[in-house]
């Protein structure tokens, strides 16, 4: 199986403190990883990194065949991160907020229609500002957004967070469906029961490494499942 994610002692440092400390992390394409660990493990600087958004000072870190010390503008233009912030602009209506970052991947007018529709953002939502919306229905833009992207990463800081019980399950049936497209997902989350039901693997975090990597199907620790030296991964999704 295709490496999608590359991690050899990685290092990534935010001001004077080494936010990663030496991780160490394969992901292959179209596996659901998810990232647990305590506030201030390293998860949310993980998922960044991948994003070719931060620096990494030492080791190696490669995202999509790239090379993140090198190569991160590439990288960017292939992976959707959805973090904490929505990264919307709150006087700009919803239709407008998806179009200009459809634009931005390259997307058409046919992209931003399917994707709000698949997110459910009624027709009645479509011209109003994103000031006026609640959590939950700007956490939905955000999600039409990473749409839009047609991304082969995804990159999820609590995907769940601020959206009521439905909007969860709207969440965990866009993972199934673009990880069975062959979409390679990574979730950092507390919600450990939804995200696990999701996951192929689960990550452990703390102190910025990997403390454990877990096939949940067997069981199985140690070297992760699914990775280009696993030749029967492919046969078992």
């Amino acid at each position: 199986m295709r490496s999608v994610v590359h991690l050899r002692d990685a290092v990534c440092v935010l001001g004077r403190f080494p936010a990663l400390a030496g991780a160490t992390l394969d992901v292959g394409a179209g596996e659901v990883i998810l990232l647990q660990g305590p506030n201030g493990a390293g998860k949310s600087t993980l998922l960044r990194l991948c994003a070719g958004l931060l620096p990494v000072q030492s080791g190696t870190a490669e995202v999509l065949g790239h090379d993140l010390g090198t190569d991160a503008r590439q990288v960017r233009r292939r992976v959707a991160l959805l973090g904490h912030g929505v990264g919307l602009y709150e006087d700009l209506t919803v239709t407008d907020n998806v179009t200009f970052w459809a634009r931005a991947a390259a997307g058409d007018a046919g992209d931003v229609a399917a994707a709000m529709a698949r997110v459910g953002l009624e027709a009645r939502l479509a011209d109003v500002e994103v000031a006026r919306l609640s959590a939950g229905q700007r956490r939905r833009v955000a999600l039409a957004v990473l749409l839009t992207r047609h991304a082969e990463l995804w990159l999820l800081d609590e995907p769940h967070a601020g959206l009521d019980v439905q909007g969860r399950d709207l969440v965990d049936r866009l993972v199934r469906q673009a990880a069975k497209s062959g979409v390679t997902v990574v979730v950092a989350s507390h919600d450990l029961d939804r995200s696990t039901a999701l996951a192929d693997r689960i990550v452990s975090i703390a102190g910025g490494v990997v403390t454990d990597d877990v096939d949940v199907r067997s069981g199985r620790r140690g070297e992760p499942a699914g990775t280009i030296d696993d030749p029967e991964s492919a046969d078992a999704r």
